[in-house]
């Protein structure tokens, strides 16, 4: 997504605390954030609080967005998936495994693509935070190990392990679905 015509009058809005301005953000990325949050909660309630808490982060950092860095969506989904991980982070310990070498197991990519994107959204749900959030950050949202592991403070090995718990248990979940 690129900045959209107004984004200049939006952000200087909001840096002077507009009301209007604020509002016309919020509506404006509550989907998309939205959707972003529930990968990364148990839950609708988890989730709103997530999202709220990201767009309060937003307002009070809206004054340091550079344009010319990243489009306002991309600085805005950051921060979303930042306090995402902290909200983890502060509910649920990451559990330390060291694997140098983690299982890949296979999941049916045909059972998949027969999956809802809701129904898919509750399956990775059901795995445990920690979990799900390693999942998602590498999965979906693109991070190495390396990466993962300086985000949320676990170690490359954990970060494998985690995935490779992810994969194993998604399989079971598709599996009892007989998809």
């Amino acid at each position: 997504m690129t900045d959209q015509p107004g984004d200049i009058e939006l952000i200087n809005g909001c840096i002077k605390d507009d009301r209007k301005a604020q509002e016309q953000l919020y509506k404006r990325f509550y989907g998309p954030m939205t959707s972003i949050c529930l990968r990364y909660t148990r839950n609708e309630e988890d989730a709103i609080e997530v999202l709220h808490n990201a767009f309060l982060k937003v307002y009070k950092k809206i004054g340091t967005y550079d344009t010319g860095k990243a489009s306002l969506y991309t600085w805005i989904r950051k921060i979303v998936v930042n306090t995402a991980i902290d909200f983890i982070r502060q509910r649920n310990r990451f559990s330390v495994v060291e694997l140098e070498k983690a299982e890949d197991p296979r999941i049916d990519e045909d059972a998949i693509q027969r999956l809802s994107t809701q129904e898919l959204l509750r399956l990775v749900q059901q795995l445990s935070p920690a979990t799900q959030t390693v999942f998602n950050l590498y999965v979906v949202e693109g991070y190495n190990h390396r990466e993962i592991a300086k985000l949320v403070g676990i170690s490359e090995g954990t970060s494998k392990w985690h995935l490779s718990e992810a994969r194993r248990q998604l399989q079971i979940l598709l599996q009892s679905l007989q998809v």
